[in-house]
C-alpha cells in the first residue's frame, strides 16, 4: 500500500511563495500519472497540476505561469511551487499518484492566501 505525504503548507500573504512537497513510500516509477489537486470550501476537487511518467506536465489554466511542478526521483518526492499566490488559491491542496488499476491521495495540506 502507498502512502502519500503532503507537507508545506501555511498561511501566506497575497504575492508570496510556498512550496508544496508530497513524500511517496512507493517509487515515483512506478506511477503513470501524478498531480496536484485542491479543494476549497463549497467547491469541488480540481486539478492544479499534472506530471506523467515522461515529465510531461499540465496546468490548470488559473496556475498558469505561477506554479511549477516538479519530481525527484531520488526521494520520491513530487513538488508544487506556487509563485505570485492570490486569496482565490486557498484550499487544501492534495496530491495523487495513479497507477493503471490504482489511485493513491494524500492527506491534504492547507493553503492560506490573506489579501
Amino acid at each position: 500500500q502507498v502512502q502519500l505525504v503532503e507537507s508545506g503548507g501555511g498561511l501566506v500573504q497575497a504575492g508570496g511563495s510556498l512550496r508544496l512537497s508530497c513524500a511517496s513510500s512507493g517509487r515515483l516509477f512506478t506511477f503513470n500519472f501524478m498531480g496536484w489537486y485542491r479543494q476549497a470550501p463549497g467547491k469541488e476537487r480540481e486539478l492544479v497540476a499534472g506530471i506523467t511518467i515522461s515529465g510531461t506536465t499540465n496546468y490548470a489554466d488559473s496556475v498558469k505561469g505561477r506554479f511549477s511542478i516538479s519530481r525527484d526521483t531520488t526521494k520520491n518526492t513530487m513538488y508544487l511551487q506556487m509563485n505570485s499566490l492570490k486569496p482565490e488559491d486557498t484550499a487544501v491542496y492534495y496530491c495523487k499518484a495513479s497507477q493503471i488499476t490504482k489511485q493513491y491521495w494524500g492527506q491534504g495540506t492547507q493553503v492560506t492566501v490573506s489579501s
